[in-house]
């Protein structure tokens, strides 16, 4: 088989898969599902507290992702989200996804540094470290279909923690450790600004 067959079905299965966790949910029935959600995640999906991700506006495709992730155990959260996920069914997921993928992220103001910007708009050649606008879109708007997460508005000190535990390979359900391979690259003064620039994005 060619390289390029190959390849193209590796994308095709990627985003089957995609869509796939994505089933489309009933936002109706996911806001009463997620009342256990609010006392982190706020009951719009704003979290009170910056250690919370924010869930507002994040795609439905990640939110689902994710939670699948956490029942399977493939990603821990020092057991917190894994038992909250463990007795949710697909339909329970989708339904939860499809509730905050539809409320409004509350954006935050946070400082847009050169060095952040550069590294997001940019990257860095010389550590080999591509633009992270390059899959997390301009304004920092993820792509749902492969599955790439919204960071606009989301808290800095949370993005930090993920580039942290990335980096620290606390966290591994990234694909291809697409991620981990990244935070690895970076330093602590990289991954404060570019945190920082993000969370800024409208």
């Amino acid at each position: 088989m060619k390289k390029n067959t190959i390849v193209g079905l590796g994308l095709a299965i990627a985003v089957f898969a995609g869509q796939a966790l994505a089933a489309q949910g009933n936002a109706a029935a996911g806001k009463a599902k997620s009342e256990s959600c609010a006392g982190c995640h706020g009951e719009d999906g704003n979290a009170s507290a910056p250690i919370f991700p924010k869930l507002a506006g994040q795609h439905a495709s990640y939110l689902s992702k994710q939670l699948h992730e956490f029942k399977s155990q493939k990603r821990v959260d020092q057991a917190v989200m894994n038992a909250m996920a463990e007795s949710l069914s697909d339909a329970d997921i989708a339904d939860i996804s499809s509730w905050f993928s539809q409320q409004k992220i509350k954006p935050e103001q946070a400082e847009k540094t050169e060095l952040g910007q550069k590294i997001y708009r940019s990257g860095l050649a010389s550590k080999n470290i591509p633009a992270c606008a390059a899959c997390h879109g301009p304004k920092g708007e993820g792509n749902p279909t492969s599955v790439y997460p919204t960071l606009g508005g989301q808290y800095s000190s949370y993005i930090a923690k993920a580039l942290h535990d990335y980096k620290a390979g606390e966290r591994n359900s990234d694909p291809n450790e697409i991620m981990r391979g990244i935070a690895n690259r970076l330093g602590d003064e990289e991954i404060n600004a570019v945190s920082d620039y993000v969370s800024g994005l409208q």
